[in-house]
């Protein structure tokens, strides 16, 4: 390595140990533990909430905070997965298979124990590997130029094709909207005024964060909300006892520790690959190399808990390896990650190897000294930490949503982030119902800058010999053979030419197909607005939006002529009962994650806590936003859950304190501007107000 490279990680570590920033590493690393324990949640929504408080850090301090929660999500959600069988995050789905199973029979210890050993040493093997993977990267990134940049932008975007399951149109669809959503506002070669509608709230684009938290946060409260239950029936289990076994075990198993870390290192180099699928890849090179995994894993096998651990805790840090060397994010997280490059005035590529190496090494250090700090908290706190799985939605509810409102005023600090917040959640809690990816869209509103800009600086320099470059046409290929791949996949289970012919005398519509119908309109007008513009400013619009309508009309008429037969072999896999509308209605609600509750209720539910929102802003926009937090905490708590008064009244005015001292005395963060405020300017005195 050379002694630049040393030189600048003994740098980032100094910078590091500043006091403020150790602070902001803990306070991420801790929210981290608690977000991964509660289901459903997890590092997206975490990542989402706390980025708008590190606008005001600076770049060490801000990193520190995002990389410690992201870094220990995959250690905490261990605790329900073990201990109650429900994983905290997607990356825990096959801890579950072999931790529940000890748990039940009195090792809870010895499998949190063995599990927390191997994720601290997949978290430092996968900041060791981001460490030694800096200066090979190096020389070859500094020889990538805008052309090569542009072709890489694609590339990620074709990603979304393999990583949307057996929905890769609605993937490419999604993407396709983030892309011509990253395009709204002023266009800077020509000055056009694009999508804005006269809006000035639009002028500089559409901000992400009332996106992000729109998309990913607010549906999942939503569903919390909808279920109306605690997120774990309440057991009790010993988790002290056994611990020095199960730290023993994985070290005696180091082999398979050091084997699935860099499995999740690799995979977690590939740009939006999910932790899910490196959960299940190491459980299954577990499975196929550990001697008599066969007959044990499945049924308390410690070593079956080993290997997916140790792998889902490396891959934040092999995701940071395209983040920062190409900026093209590894996982939807690193999407929201590249928005706090943008924010702090970095840009993703040669800048991070040369003039910014130390800010890339400091996001070394954060990820190694977060997984330590976590993997102690967690070996010490299991117990109490454990509790938080068992709390009341009406407990957690408030308090998210509380810290939801105040992270998306400082997007823009105007009330139009207030809305946007809103359509967004719609949006996003309508994609997860009928299963439509959300990853993509904000990977689409994130790589469409850096796209639409290399794009231009291409032809500006090239014209269009940047084509014949060698390196693009290699990555452009790659990316028509990533979007292909599963198109052609699905093609095949179709039946081909045949079996589409087959089914083209029998469309079937469903409620579902709306949203095709509803993406077609939206995207349709965006491209008739866009059909006026000047050509540089058009351009890129065009393009994407042509390419959206595309995938639209292939996408329903899919849907519509392979219904009937998607149904029939649902239908003769369950015996052939039922006529085909019922077992396919049946199927649909299967798979709608609310158990037997009708969709009547669901709707209802829905609307309710859509109605709890808008109380919220309604409030806030009256009488301000401190004065609005112990109210509406005090509603929501009685009116939900019957919760005892002490119990209401010590949250409501706990978290007021909390959000007075920590934004308003020590963050100096502006508050939303209130009617109150404008009738009564006497009353301005008063925070919020």
């Amino acid at each position: 390595m050379e002694v630049t490279m040393l030189n600048a990680a003994g740098e980032a570590l100094s910078i590091l140990m500043d006091p403020f920033r150790l602070a902001m590493l803990a306070a991420g690393t801790l929210m981290g533990l608690v977000l991964g324990i509660i289901p459903g949640i997890g590092g997206l929504a975490g990542m989402a909430l706390l980025l708008p408080f590190t606008f005001t850090m600076d770049p060490y301090a801000a990193f520190a905070m995002l990389l410690g929660m992201t870094a220990v999500t995959n250690t905490s959600d261990t605790i329900p997965a073990v201990l109650f069988g429900v994983p905290g995050s997607a990356s825990a789905q096959a801890t579950v298979l072999d931790g529940a199973p000890m748990t039940k029979r009195g090792e809870a210890g010895r499998a949190l124990s063995a599990a927390y050993t191997a994720s601290l040493i997949g978290g430092l093997f996968g900041a060791a590997v981001l460490a030694f993977a800096i200066p090979l990267l190096r020389p070859v990134i500094l020889m990538i130029g805008a052309p090569e940049f542009c072709a890489l932008s694609i590339f990620g975007l074709a990603m979304v094709a393999v990583l949307s399951g057996s929905a890769p149109i609605r993937g490419l669809i999604a993407a396709g909207l983030g892309v011509m959503l990253s395009m709204v506002g002023s266009e800077p070669q020509t000055g056009t005024m694009r999508w804005t509608m006269g809006n000035l709230y639009l002028w500089d684009g559409v901000p992400i964060v009332p996106i992000v938290l729109g998309l990913f946060a607010l549906p999942e409260l939503a569903d919390l909300a909808i279920k109306r239950q605690s997120i774990t029936s309440e057991s009790k289990f010993n988790v002290r006892a056994g611990m020095w076994t199960g730290f023993v075990d994985t070290i005696r198993n180091w082999w398979l520790v050091l084997r699935c870390s860099s499995i999740g290192a690799a995979i977690g180099a590939l740009p939006g690959v999910s932790p899910s699928v490196v959960d299940w890849l190491a459980y299954g090179h577990a499975v196929q190399t550990v001697k008599g995994a066969g007959k044990t894993f499945g049924k308390g096998d410690v070593r079956g808990l080993i290997a997916p651990e140790s792998a889902n805790n490396s891959t934040t840090a092999g995701s940071l390896v395209p983040t920062i060397a190409l900026g093209i994010p590894g996982s939807a997280t690193m999407a929201i990650l590249l928005s706090v490059f943008l924010v702090h005035g970095l840009v993703p590529g040669p800048a991070m190897l040369t003039k910014d190496l130390t800010v890339t090494y400091s996001m070394v250090w954060s990820i190694a000294i977060a997984n330590i700090i976590g993997a102690g908290i967690c070996f010490l706190f299991s117990g109490q930490l454990a509790k938080i799985a068992l709390l009341r939605y009406t407990l957690i509810l408030p308090s998210v949503m509380t810290f939801v409102y105040i992270g998306t005023f400082q997007a823009s600090r105007s009330w139009g982030d207030f809305y946007l917040l809103i359509v967004a959640a719609l949006l996003g809690w309508t994609m997860k119902q009928i299963r439509w990816p959300r990853p993509p869209l904000i990977l689409g509103l994130v790589l469409g800058d850096l796209l639409e800009r290399n794009l231009f600086i291409s032809f500006t320099r090239y014209g269009y010999d940047w084509l014949t470059h060698p390196v693009v046409i290699v990555i452009l290929i790659m990316a028509v053979l990533m979007i292909g791949g599963p198109i052609r996949q699905h093609w095949k289970i179709q039946g081909g030419f045949r079996g589409i012919a087959r089914n083209m005398s029998r469309p079937q519509f469903h409620p579902q197909d709306l949203m095709y119908v509803v993406m077609i309109l939206l995207v349709g007008w965006m491209v008739l607005e866009a059909a006026g513009w000047r050509w540089a400013a058009k351009v890129a619009p065009l393009s994407a939006g042509l390419f959206v309508l595309a995938m639209c009309a292939i996408g329903l008429l899919n849907q519509v002529f392979s219904r009937a037969a998607t149904a029939r072999r649902i239908a003769e896999a369950a015996g052939g009962e039922g006529s085909v509308d019922s077992v396919y209605e049946m199927h649909m609600d299967s798979t709608a994650d609310h158990g037997d509750m009708t969709m009547r209720t669901m709707l209802l539910r829905a609307g309710i806590f859509l109605g709890y929102l808008l109380l919220f802003m309604a409030s806030m926009a009256i009488i301000g936003f401190l004065p609005t937090v112990p109210l509406f905490v005090a509603f929501f708590m009685r009116v939900e859950g019957r919760e005892n008064w002490r119990i209401v009244t010590a949250q409501a005015v706990l978290l007021t304190i909390f959000m007075y001292l920590v934004f308003d005395r020590l963050l100096h963060l502006p508050w939303p501007p209130t009617l109150l405020g404008e009738w009564l300017p006497a009353m301005k005195i008063i925070p919020s107000v």
